[in-house]
């Protein structure tokens, strides 16, 4: 038994649930997502809940149930309240400038990196060294966040480039003479 699919999720006020064949469209004040669960699962929607009800007890019956449960929660989540990465840059000299649909990253290079930020997706700079990536999305707005530190990932022997928010970096000792 799933134990995470046997919990209805719960649409908050504002967001409404729609069911056609095995497409379910949340809608939310942030915006609309769709999902489409295999035919292993059923969707229901009842008393301002989405369930998730497997159709046998194959194992992959088993396993649709509970990723189909959390691929709606993360729906209403994403349309209700959006879901936010954050990133710090360290290093003398990095730092990010949100320019409209792009991000200027200076990371140490011989150039400027102008990162494309794509639709559904809104990069922000509160500080040159601190980048916010928020959307309805959650894979979206993670592969964002992995795309940007991609360019400098931080190093272990200094720490310099871009990490995520509270991120651990091991560090390691240099070379004794």
């Amino acid at each position: 038994m799933s134990r995470i699919g046997k919990k209805p999720v719960e649409l908050p006020s504002g967001v409404s649930a729609s069911v056609s064949g095995q497409t379910i469209e949340v809608k939310g004040p942030k915006g609309t997502r769709t999902f489409t669960a295999t035919d292993d699962v059923t969707l229901t929607v009842a008393d301002n809940a989405v369930s998730v009800i497997p159709r046998g007890k194959s194992k992959r019956a088993r396993q649709q149930w509970g990723m189909s449960r959390s691929m709606v929660a993360n729906l209403v989540t994403g349309v209700s309240e959006g879901f936010k990465r954050e990133l710090e840059i360290q290093g003398v000299g990095y730092r990010a400038t949100a320019q409209g649909e792009s991000l200027k990253l200076a990371l140490g290079y011989s150039h400027d990196v102008d990162f494309a930020v794509p639709a559904g997706v809104t990069v922000t700079t509160p500080k040159n060294t601190e980048i916010v990536v928020e959307g309805i999305d959650q894979q979206l707005v993670g592969q964002v966040a992995a795309n940007i530190r991609e360019w400098r990932a931080p190093e272990p022997y200094k720490g310099k480039g871009i990490r995520y928010k509270g991120e651990y970096i091991f560090r390691k000792e240099g070379k004794k003479k």
